[in-house]
């Protein structure tokens, strides 16, 4: 056989299982397309407990209890010297004092949440009713909120330039939207893509399942307090408590906390997992988990509801966890 031959001549290992199909006939490209949009998440409503109601009523008896013996051993302290007794009551005051401090930062911290969730509620109201006084309202408590985020100080001069000219309420608060909360929206994907991304390598790379579990708890915890001090929430910790219930309560009842084997399939079927570790397929399943999560927190920590913006997916963060899905790594190698 001749040299000219053997260089027209195709290679045998792709003879005959080659196909080229157009980019919009190919399933593999449009798949994060095609994925169903997450449900929204909405904070639980609170409704009457009688486990509640018993752990209110043991709180009150602990704390009488409480309080009777520390009335009982400063009363025995000075019965033994002046001076251990008036020790005794000025750690009592700096103990109360400080528990003050803790209870009203945490108490700040629930109103903050509390403010987020009323104004979205204030907001679809207002775009519903067509009331422009109220929308106008809506806006001044948007400004409030965010206005400590340098990211809106440009949108802040533009929504006072021309927010006399705009008389539609829906359109008043969709530019409130777009000029306020456009800039910390991209944060947010920011912060749910880095997170998606540290969780799909360690997890990837970790040798224990139980290191998984932990990192991903670390990385879900922190990105749902960035996410609400992103929206001006600032929670504390009882308010964080509260946000994590919220969240992962949100997963259970939409199914969305195990990602589910159709979408499965479609990151770690066509080609990718015979090219990728099963350790590497398992990391991006997690990391879709952990942008899923985000999601979630994103619906609950952002005082608006998405009207003027398009509310992020899942399929916004396959692409970047899994780039051979979308095609990227196809054109980079053209």
């Amino acid at each position: 056989m001749s040299g000219a031959e053997n260089l027209r001549r195709p290679p045998r290992s792709f003879a005959g299982e080659v196909a080229i199909v157009p980019d919009d006939e190919d399933p593999f490209i449009s798949a994060a397309d095609d994925l169903p949009p997450a449900p929204v998440a909405e904070p639980q409503r609170r409704r009457f407990s009688f486990a509640r109601l018993a752990a209110g009523a043991f709180s009150l008896l602990l704390s009488l209890a409480f309080g009777l013996w520390v009335d009982r051993l400063i009363a025995d302290l000075f019965t033994r010297a002046d001076w251990l007794g008036y020790t005794a009551l000025g750690a009592l005051a700096i103990g109360l004092l400080a528990l003050a401090i803790a209870v009203g930062r945490e108490l700040i911290g629930l109103w903050r949440l509390e403010t987020v969730q009323n104004l979205k509620a204030e907001a679809q109201a207002a775009a519903e009713s067509g009331k422009r006084k109220q929308a106008a309202s809506v806006v001044k408590k948007l400004i409030g909120l965010v206005a400590h985020r340098p990211e809106t100080a440009r949108g802040q001069k533009n929504l006072a330039t021309i927010e006399d000219d705009i008389i539609d309420a829906p359109q008043l608060i969709e530019l409130a939207e777009r000029e306020l909360l456009a800039p910390l929206d991209n944060q947010a994907r920011a912060l749910i893509l880095n997170a998606a991304k540290r969780v799909s390598v360690v997890t990837a790379v970790s040798p224990r399942a139980v290191v998984d579990l932990a990192y991903v708890l670390f990385e879900v915890v922190r990105l749902v307090r960035s996410m609400a001090n992103l929206y001006g929430g600032r929670p504390g910790s009882f308010g964080m408590l509260r946000l994590l219930r919220d969240v992962f309560a949100h997963l259970a009842v939409t199914g969305s906390i195990a990602i589910g084997d159709g979408l499965a399939q479609q990151v770690l079927g066509h080609g990718l997992a015979a090219r990728l570790s099963t350790r590497l397929g398992e990391g991006v399943i997690n990391g879709l988990m952990t942008a899923r999560i985000g999601i979630a927190a994103m619906d609950l920590c952002r005082p608006l509801p998405f009207r003027a913006a398009k509310r992020p997916g899942i399929g916004d963060f396959i692409g970047d966890l899994t780039p051979s899905m979308t095609g990227k790594d196809r054109d980079r190698a053209g």
